[in-house]
């Protein structure tokens, strides 16, 4: 099968729902052609399509579409994901945790070209948006223990000078390639698009806290930010809708 026709194939299963055979005929052509013949096929499949391959990630195997996806091809899929209106974020998280942290990734790279698409932070934000007062307490004092620190929210100007100070963790002490590992490879290696993330995830929680008090008729908000119950169950910020329409 020509790219063209395999290209149609794959667009007409995944416009059918058939994720799981889009990918299968993917991988055919990988393992007949070689994984060269993918990539040029990836390079010519749009970003939806892209995504709709990644985001149904599987733990308990390899997808050769996930290890050949360059960043650019990644950054790009990453920042639709949110028309699919996925409040749980676990695909987001998912895809992202398989892709950056496979054995021959280069995590900042990933990072990189997600933060030079218009988006690019928003997606990160979505993808700590469980993690809001852990990430706060990392930008304060450079651990993610929220028992450490007073809660104090610090300024834009403060952020950005304690996103340039080195954490006080190691990364090997949070090598668990899920979410503090990414936001330490954030904070160390990418500290203007941490602290982008930071307040475009601070921005979703203030409207997540508005519009709990306009279904509350007791106190008056005095406008700050609590963050002691944010990730233990009890006040997890909400992800704001997008306006474009679902991709399912």
């Amino acid at each position: 099968m020509n790219a063209l026709a395999l290209i149609a194939k794959t667009q007409s299963l995944i416009a059918a729902g058939d994720i799981v055979s889009a990918e299968a005929a993917l991988v055919e052509l990988a393992d007949t052609e070689g994984d060269y013949a993918l990539t040029l096929v990836l390079e010519q499949l749009p970003p939806k399509d892209i995504l709709a391959v990644i985001r149904e990630y599987d733990n308990s195997k390899e997808s050769i579409v996930n290890l050949l996806v360059t960043p650019a091809q990644f950054a790009r899929a990453v920042v639709i994901e949110k028309q699919y209106k996925d409040l749980s974020r676990t695909h987001l998280r998912g895809m992202m945790n398989s892709i950056l942290f496979r054995e021959d990734a280069n995590p900042v790279e990933f990072l990189d070209a997600i933060g030079e698409l218009e988006g690019g932070s928003e997606a990160l934000a979505d993808y700590f948006s469980d993690k809001w007062s852990r990430i706060e307490a990392f930008a304060r004092g450079g651990t993610f223990d929220t028992d450490e620190d007073d809660g104090e929210i610090l300024s834009d100007t403060a952020l950005l000078a304690n996103a340039y100070v080195k954490p006080r963790v190691d990364e090997d002490e949070v090598a668990d390639q899920d979410w503090m590992q990414l936001a330490w490879l954030l904070r160390h290696d990418c500290p203007d698009l941490f602290v982008e993330m930071l307040l475009v995830l601070r921005g979703k929680v203030r409207a997540h806290d508005a519009r709990q008090g306009e279904n509350w008729q007791g106190e008056e908000d005095d406008g700050k930010v609590e963050t002691s119950d944010t990730d233990r169950g009890k006040a997890t910020p909400a992800v704001l809708e997008a306006d474009e329409e679902s991709a399912i």
